[in-house]
């Protein structure tokens, strides 16, 4: 498998779990087809679009390549009829939310390597990525971005640890392919087990 084709796979995957998880949000918020699609366009470019600006390369992603917007436009009005009947909750967010956490932090990590990055800024470059596109989500749905709450389960953390990882593979020589697979399961695990386990980062006051 090429390099280039697993990153357009990977970020293809990204855009339609970020649109999912924003018309999610969406819709338990009762908005309507347009604030849906809004909220899904600005959740699966969001990240990517503040990576791109700092590595200064512009145009970003998904104005060099208009298939990325088409792609979340596309995904956020079938995902809004087709869970029309569905009962949402504060759950269903987290499957897609998750996965569109790993796959966009190892992008954002890859990225910042190849565009010359030291190792710790491309690892900044991943989580930056992997949570921003959330965090104007929960902002525009009127909720405190989870990476900012202190009560949240482990988030930034979780895109932090899952970047480090494809990085030490990366750089032991491991495919980048196997590199990019594991880096973003360990994401989307520990995200997954810290919802299910409730586990967060200590506060000075516990």
């Amino acid at each position: 498998m090429s390099t280039d084709f697993l990153i357009t796979a990977i970020t293809y995957l990204g855009v339609v779990a970020g649109a999912v998880s924003g018309v999610i949000e969406a819709r338990r918020k009762k908005m309507d087809i347009i604030g849906a699609i809004a909220v899904a366009l600005i959740t699966a470019l969001g990240g990517g679009t503040l990576r791109d600006l700092i590595l200064g390369r512009t145009p970003v992603f998904w104005v060099s390549q208009e298939s990325y917007a088409l792609v979340a436009f596309f995904v956020a009005i079938l995902t809004f009829y087709s869970t029309g009947l569905l009962v949402l909750t504060s759950r269903s967010i987290h499957v897609p939310d998750a996965l569109g956490l790993g796959v966009f932090s190892i992008l954002g990590a890859g990225y910042g390597i190849e565009s010359g990055a030291p190792i710790f800024v491309a690892i900044l470059m991943g989580v930056i990525t992997g949570v921003f596109g959330g965090v104007l989500r929960d902002v525009l749905c009127n909720e405190i971005p989870v990476v900012f709450s202190r009560t949240a389960q482990l988030y930034a953390t979780c895109s932090f640890v899952g970047a480090w990882v494809f990085l030490v593979l990366q750089n032991s020589n491991v495919q980048t392919t196997w590199a990019s697979l594991i880096g973003i399961s360990i994401t989307v695990l520990m995200r997954l087990v810290a919802v299910r386990f409730n586990l967060r980062l200590p506060n000075p006051e516990e």
